[in-house]
């Protein structure tokens, strides 16, 4: 092999091996500013999964200011938040089928849309910081009003609460919660 053919091949792997390193450690930073978590609830034979990363609030103003209201919202940082049933199940009186979503959210001043989203994106928002979010693929919208919280709640946090006969899937962050009616479908 000639000399500029050898040369060049072996600086296109340095500077491959490089960008992995650089992405490595700017995906490290990002995370720890914002932690990966994962909930889960599981009941006889239904189980509900949130894979989420967990922004703090670090004296900023949240809604209305970092995360605008009316505006499509990831639902977290980094990645496209999902939610995962392996049963069919009624959200707020609608049905949603077995399968994996992206979750998103259009946080208003006393509502939220909630969307739950058939399509999987590589991450929650595009170079422009616009959200991925298509919503051609969208499975299901709905809104919940909001509830304000008494104690600031420091870090965005996501959980299911057992209610009655109700599954609360529950979002809050900052001094805003909202809770989502999950009730298993009948079989």
């Amino acid at each position: 092999m000639k000399k500029p053919v050898k040369t060049f091949l072996k600086m296109g792997g340095i500077i491959l091996v490089l960008t992995t390193v650089i992405l490595l450690i700017l995906r490290y930073n990002t995370k720890a500013h914002s932690p990966e978590d994962t909930v889960s609830y599981t009941e006889k034979d239904l189980k509900m999964e949130v894979f989420y990363n967990r922004p703090y609030k670090k004296d900023r103003d949240i809604f209305g200011n970092l995360v605008p209201y009316n505006e499509v919202w990831r639902t977290g940082a980094n990645e496209a938040t999902t939610f995962e049933t392996n049963k069919d199940i009624m959200v707020d009186g609608s049905l949603l089928k077995a399968g994996k979503y992206t979750l998103w959210t259009i946080p208003m001043e006393n509502s939220w849309k909630v969307i739950f989203n058939e399509k999987m994106y590589p991450w929650g928002i595009n170079l422009e910081e616009e959200a991925y979010r298509d919503p051609k693929s969208d499975a299901l919208v709905l809104e919940v009003p909001t509830q304000e919280l008494r104690k600031t709640q420091e870090q965005f946090t996501i959980r299911f609460d057992k209610q009655n006969e109700f599954v609360l899937l529950k979002l809050g962050w900052d001094h805003t919660l909202i809770s989502v009616p999950i009730k298993p479908e009948k079989a």
